[in-house]
């Protein structure tokens, strides 16, 4: 690389470096929450053990994992996250929605009215969640990057995404703003693989 490629490329990382709009971009494995009850019975005499912290405060994976079971199949050694959740919820990709034969429908977490259920299974219990869902893609947020970008609670947002060869722009993200959240969009492993997203990869809103 010649001095003038060179001196080119150290401006353009500089300048992404210190960009202030641009998001960093998550790719959101299947994963399970459950609710203490649930997690007692699929997990006797056990407590929820932290694997490694997520980037959102008090999140963590666990080292625990179940498989899915659906009609048609299963998806094995799928993760717990913590902490415990009032309601068991499970997050899946389209793909294996389809895979496992369930109607999982595209919703923001917690949003579970009509969602189909599964079943949950370890060697030692198993247990029926209603609450299948695909994850409906969106930003988390600190309400200080809301007011920087000028959105609420709730508002809808395109992304663009520029990954190596391929340049994709999300409609329909939501924005989801908290004093103590960490910016950072969440996409599934389904998106995330269409657009050759991988942990290097950020967004910027792109405003109408």
């Amino acid at each position: 690389m010649d001095e003038t490629a060179l001196r080119a490329l150290v401006q353009r990382i500089i300048k992404e470096e210190l960009d202030p709009d641009r998001i960093p971009i998550g790719v959101s494995n299947h994963h399970i929450h459950l609710t203490e009850a649930d997690f007692n019975t699929l997990f006797p005499n056990q407590e929820m053990t932290v694997l490694k912290p997520l980037k959102q405060p008090k999140e963590f994976a666990s080292k625990q994992t179940v498989d899915i079971v659906g009609p048609k199949g299963t998806i094995k050694h799928v993760r717990v996250l913590g902490p415990c959740r009032a309601h068991s919820q499970v997050e899946i990709a389209r793909s294996e929605a389809l895979n496992i034969g369930v109607p999982a429908p595209i919703r923001l977490s917690g949003h579970l009215d009509g969602a189909p259920s599964v079943k949950l299974v370890t060697p030692d219990g198993e247990v029926t969640v209603q609450g299948v869902i695909i994850a409906k893609r969106h930003i988390h947020m600190s309400n200080e990057d809301a007011k920087r970008f000028g959105v609420k609670l709730g508002d809808t947002v395109s992304v663009e995404v520029q990954s190596q060869d391929r340049r994709t722009i999300y409609n329909d993200v939501i924005c989801r703003p908290r004093e103590d959240f960490v910016l950072e969009m969440h996409i599934d492993t389904d998106e995330a693989n269409a657009a050759n997203v991988d942990g290097n990869t950020f967004g910027k809103i792109v405003k109408a």
